[in-house]
């Protein structure tokens, strides 16, 4: 694996302001000339000695959809707040392409750099419309030049449009996200994210309370989504994730460490792997 720069970014503007941080993100975006997206080395979080990560070491190549599967409490949300801002690590390294230091941001920083997050429950703004919902997360993208109250432009209106199409939901436009199903709502909130062009996207349990047809739209989703952006899914539903490995890697966490690493079908018959999750 290849080293992250040392010029690590500063967590503490002058003057000491600890509320900023200035990442020094590239005016074409993130630096991912060794091909990898994200680095964590030695990741160890603990909470009142407890260590909910231990000494994680995973980094994840530019385009790839990661699969994260393992047993309860090992560790999984835990990673995804480190990635995301929400937990500091108690040691360790989380770089962000070669440069962006993610232990020295904030949450919103690390969001406006490029990773964007999808947690388990739908968060969507159940008493506007589903094309609302997707003009607003492109508002509230601080990239974008435009007021909440300005009217769309026609390029605008197709990037709506193309997403859409994307997450299945053209000809829902005009419906109330409130009225969605449980599925069609976390369609869309992929969608608020992707109106951002996330580089990274986490998915924490995507699947999880969707009916078997939605979980098949899902899987053929994140497929389409493949090598756009770089993608890492958390899933307990093995099913769905044979279907959306494709032979690419899959990483079983357990006790705050990788256990295993490779192929599905090479985790599937790891004798670690099935002893401590898989059961026999």
């Amino acid at each position: 694996m290849s080293e992250p720069q040392s010029d690590k970014l500063p967590g503490v503007a002058p003057g000491g302001d600890h509320g900023t941080s200035y990442a020094r993100i590239k005016p074409d975006g993130v630096d991912t000339t060794h091909g990898a997206i994200l680095y964590l080395e030695n990741i160890t979080v603990s909470f009142d000695g407890f260590k909910a990560i231990n000494n994680l070491n995973l980094d994840i190549s530019v385009g790839e959809l990661r699969c994260i599967i393992g047993p309860n409490g090992a560790g999984k949300t835990t990673m995804m707040d480190v990635i995301t801002g929400k937990t500091r690590p108690t040691a360790g390294t989380a770089f962000f392409g070669q440069s962006i230091d993610l232990t020295k941001m904030t949450e919103y920083d690390i969001a406006h750099a490029g990773i964007g997050r999808k947690f388990q429950r739908p968060t969507v703004f159940e008493q506007h419309t589903v094309f609302e919902n997707l003009e607003l997360a492109m508002k509230m993208d601080k990239r974008v030049k435009t007021t909440l109250f300005a009217r769309l432009n026609s390029e605008q209106i197709g990037k709506i449009e193309e997403i859409l199409t994307l997450i299945r939901l053209n000809g829902a436009e005009h419906r109330l996200a409130g009225l969605l199903s449980h599925g069609q709502k976390q369609w869309l909130e992929i969608g608020m994210l992707l109106m951002q062009e996330p580089q990274l996207l986490l998915l924490d349990e995507p699947v999880a309370g969707m009916s078997d047809a939605e979980t098949v739209r899902t899987a053929e989703l994140l497929n389409e989504l493949r090598g756009k952006h770089s993608i890492m899914v958390v899933e307990h539903d093995m099913g769905f994730v044979e279907e959306i490995a494709q032979g690419g890697k899959v990483t079983v966490l357990h006790e705050g460490s990788v256990l295993a690493e490779g192929t599905m079908q090479q985790v599937q018959s790891d004798e670690r792997v099935i002893e401590v999750y898989l059961g026999r």
